[in-house]
Order: C-alpha cells, then sequence, then structure tokens
C-alpha cells in the first residue's frame, strides 16, 4: 500500500496556495458559494472528474471510481463557505470583499481536498468510489443538513463519511481526534421579560422587568453548576441583551430580551439545558411580578465520531505525519460543525489538523479578524486524504 506524506505532493504546492489565495480574496458567504464553486468544478472537471452541482444551491460533488473492482464508497467533505467578517490582515491576499472573510479556513479546507482530488484522478489506483463533497453554509446556516435533506446520501451513497478542520494552537500538521462526542451540539435561546415598565423614580407603580432579567443571567449559571451531573460537561453564554432606549435612561422598560447559546455532548444534557432555562426563566420572572417568554432553538447536533472510522483516521494520520504526531484522545472542544449532520446518517470521523501557534508572530484563532490558513499545511491535508482513500479503499481485492 502506498504511503502519502506532504514531500510526495511538494510539486503540487506552489498551485494550491494560488488557488488557496485566490479563494481567500474573494470571500463568499452562505449559499452565495458561486465563485468558489465553479473554481471546484472546473479543476475537478479539469482532472476528470465526474461532477454534480445543485445541491443546497452550490453544493459540488465530485465521483471518482478506483480502476480496481469494488463496491465500497466513502464520502470526504470540505466546506467552502466565508464569514460576515471585516478582514484586518495586510498581505496581498486579503479579502477584496466588503465585510466578508475567510476567518475559519474553509478557503484552506476546500483547497486540500482539491489537492487530494488532483492525485486520486491522476492514478486512481484503489478499489471503489470517493465522493468529494465540497459543501456550502457551515457558518451557522446548516449546509450540510440541508445537501442531506436535498438527496446527498440518496444520490451518492456512502459507506462511511470523513471531514477535517483547521486548529490553530496547535503544533503546525500535527493531528488531533478522540471516539465519540468532539464537537458539542450548538443551541440558540432567548428569553423575554415582560413587565408594565414605568417611571424610573417610582418603581412602586409598575413591574420591572430588568430586575428578574438580572437575576436570571447570573442564575443560569447554577443549571450548569448544580443540575448537569459534574461529569458531563455544558456551556450557557448570553450573547445579547436588549431593554429601553438610550436616550431615556429615566424610563424602566416594558421589555427586556436576552439572547445566548448553548452547548452539550449528550442528548439527555441537551434536554435539560432546554426544559431548565424555561424553568428558571418562568420561576424569577413570577417571583417579580413579571412574565417570561421562552424560546430555545436545536441547532447542530454533537459531532460524534464513530470508533472504527476513528481508528482508520489515526492511522491515515500517522501514515502521513507519524504517530507521534498525532494525538488520538483530543479532550472534547465546545466548539460546533454541521458535520455532526452527516455523522448522524453515516459513520465517520472528524479530525483537526493544526495550523500553528496563536498570537503574536503566529496563527491568530479561527473568527478573529487577523487569522489566515497556513499554506504550508495544503499538502498535508491532501496527503492524509488520501490515505484515507487508501485505508478504506486501497486494500480492497482486485
Amino acid at each position: 500500500m502506498t504511503r502519502y506524506t506532504p514531500d510526495l505532493l511538494a510539486a503540487d504546492a506552489e498551485e494550491f496556495t494560488a488557488i488557496r489565495r485566490d479563494i481567500h480574496r474573494h470571500p463568499e458567504t452562505a449559499f452565495e458559494e458561486t465563485r468558489t464553486a465553479q473554481i471546484v468544478a472546473d479543476k475537478l472537471t479539469s482532472w476528470g472528474i465526474k461532477i454534480h452541482r445543485g445541491l443546497a444551491t452550490t453544493g459540488v460533488v465530485g465521483t471518482l471510481q478506483g480502476n480496481r473492482k469494488g463496491q465500497k464508497t466513502i464520502g470526504l467533505r470540505a466546506d467552502m463557505d466565508a464569514l460576515h467578517l471585516q478582514e484586518k490582515n495586510d498581505f496581498e491576499h486579503v479579502s477584496t470583499i466588503p465585510n466578508k472573510m475567510h476567518a475559519c479556513g474553509h478557503d484552506g479546507h476546500t483547497t486540500m481536498l482539491l489537492g487530494a482530488a488532483k492525485q486520486l484522478a491522476a492514478k486512481p489506483d484503489f478499489a471503489g468510489t470517493v465522493h468529494f463533497i465540497f459543501q456550502p453554509a457551515e457558518e451557522g446556516h446548516g449546509g450540510a443538513r440541508v445537501m442531506i435533506e436535498e438527496g446527498l446520501f440518496d444520490k451518492f451513497d456512502c459507506d462511511a463519511v470523513y471531514g477535517m478542520h483547521n486548529m490553530p494552537g496547535f503544533p503546525m500538521g500535527h493531528f488531533a481526534i478522540r471516539t465519540g462526542a468532539m464537537l458539542a451540539a450548538s443551541d440558540s435561546w432567548e428569553v423575554t421579560f415582560k413587565g408594565t415598565g414605568g417611571h424610573g423614580a417610582m418603581p412602586d407603580r409598575g413591574t420591572d422587568p430588568t430586575f428578574p432579567a438580572a437575576q436570571f443571567m447570573v442564575a443560569i449559571q447554577g443549571i450548569v453548576g448544580r443540575n448537569v451531573a459534574p461529569a458531563q460537561a455544558a456551556v450557557l453564554s448570553v450573547g445579547h441583551i436588549h431593554a429601553g432606549t438610550p436616550g431615556s435612561p429615566n424610563v424602566i422598560p416594558s421589555e427586556v430580551l436576552i439572547k445566548g447559546t448553548a452547548r452539550s455532548f449528550a442528548p439527555d444534557v441537551r434536554a435539560l439545558l432546554e426544559r431548565r432555562l424555561a424553568e428558571v426563566a418562568a420561576g424569577i420572572a413570577q417571583a417579580a411580578g413579571c412574565t417570561a417568554v421562552s424560546k430555545y432553538h436545536r441547532r447542530y447536533p454533537a459531532l460524534v465520531n464513530a470508533p472504527e472510522q476513528t481508528a482508520l483516521a489515526v492511522e491515515a494520520a500517522a501514515m502521513t505525519v507519524g504517530r507521534e504526531n498525532v494525538e488520538a484522545n483530543t479532550a472534547p472542544l465546545a466548539g460546533a460543525e454541521d458535520f455532526a449532520f452527516m455523522l448522524e446518517k453515516k459513520p465517520g470521523a472528524y479530525i483537526m489538523i493544526g495550523n500553528g501557534g496563536t498570537g503574536e508572530g503566529g496563527c491568530q484563532n479561527v473568527h478573529s479578524p487577523l487569522y489566515d490558513f497556513s499554506d504550508e499545511i495544503i499538502t498535508t491535508g491532501a496527503a492524509y486524504w488520501m490515505n484515507i482513500v487508501q485505508l478504506e479503499l486501497g486494500d480492497a481485492k482486485q
């Protein structure tokens, strides 16, 4: 079996660095990745890979069959979308689109998968089929869910699916993964406290919703601290508060809106957070003579890696960079990823690839206006994808 390492792809480094930087200059957000999808489609077609377009509006799926007999099919997925963020970098490939930026490295994810597709198309020495899944709208819009709803796995059935994301703060080119829940379920919630409002100098003549709202923001941390089992993990954070008008600070508002995020790794904890948020809001509101209207929105499920595919991913990463550079039992992260929807439908594994150190002189964290994907890991990621194919499909008998 061929073992692919980054140095074997060195001849393609300049070409794919140029592709990555071109995509970075022209970021496109959810379901608008028209230019990026065209680049992907054109490249795949030029390498003789059959393509399908249109799932989730801008999604592209390339299909490559090996030159040996085999029925097994796998999917390799990369996301394509950017974020609504004004870039603050000053290098040559800085975003040319105001308030849009590849601040999470999806430009690099797309390029790494393209790199693997080119190499595999040139020498499809495997048995079975690979689907290269280029997905739109990962950033908060559930593009993976939309692709599935529009028939992704009906049109392109997969025995297993794999995903990858860069990780700033982790050594460049190293890998990290774990079996089971690796990323959290991501939900949003909102609570509106309602009273009568009134004059700020005469609070006794009305009901003040700011009082229970303030208590609520403190009390919800007790949900995590006293309702969630110590062996479990959860996060409740407030991200938005709105009440009153800045020009009238002497007016007690009649409503206070609070919005936040909830993160969890287990279905029972997720259900507990949803229930307790509403109960705590209602109880505190009642004690203050107000009412509370609660809404809970389940967004991305927890990302859960299957044991068999995780073990295979560890082996593929070890083939790529050496076993000493692979963390096979990394700690779970409270971030979320819509690849979780694909893992609900198919067994698979999602791995992190190191993007280098953070802070001054190193890579900034994702979602920062100073972030940039490290071009040095393009060939590493592409080699990992190729080793996945070798392990999944390369051992099949001719």
